[in-house]
């Protein structure tokens, strides 16, 4: 069997080859893009230690209100000032709280305040729900910008905090 030059056959298939060649390319390109993207994006961070808690009552005449003062210490290094509203609920061991708490001091070495919001419920036979989050926009000093979450753990007399947080890069 004897082959005869097409040119028509060549054109095709350099055709079929530029566009697998321009595929490739365009691919490639947008997972460079992506990898540029996210080597700007700032990282997920988690800091851990263990804070004192002293809380003093406060004149209400609606809801029991409280003041409250921390000492952190681990990769948070700082204190906080806070006020706190709760209510009980009609059974014993049932209620819930709500408190703004504003934080001073260094964050994986960057010093500045933030501010957390707390809700937190409780209902008798110790079932909890709490919820802590940093609010937005509320980052000062090298702490601008932060957003995260916060969660507290009580062992008997010892309190516990896990911060899952974002930082720009400075």
């Amino acid at each position: 069997m004897s082959r005869s030059f097409n040119p028509g056959a060549v054109c095709e298939t350099n055709i079929g080859v530029m566009k697998r060649v321009l595929a490739l390319s365009l691919l490639s390109l947008t997972l460079f893009s992506a990898t540029a993207d996210e080597k700007g994006k700032p990282m997920s961070q988690h800091a851990s230690g263990s804070f004192e808690v002293k809380m003093e009552p406060m004149a209400s005449e609606a809801f029991p209100r409280l003041s409250g003062k921390k000492q952190f210490h681990g990769d948070l290094e700082g204190t906080s000032i806070s006020e706190m509203m709760s209510v009980e609920g009609t059974v014993e061991g049932s209620g819930a709280y709500a408190a703004i708490e504003r934080v001073t001091g260094t964050l994986g070495g960057r010093k500045g305040s933030f501010v957390l919001v707390h809700s937190g419920t409780m209902r008798r036979g110790g079932e909890f729900n709490m919820i802590i989050r940093v609010v937005p926009d509320s980052g000062t000093g090298e702490l601008t910008g932060i957003s995260g979450s916060m969660e507290i753990v009580i062992e008997g007399r010892d309190h516990f905090y896990k911060l899952d947080y974002v930082l720009p890069e400075p």
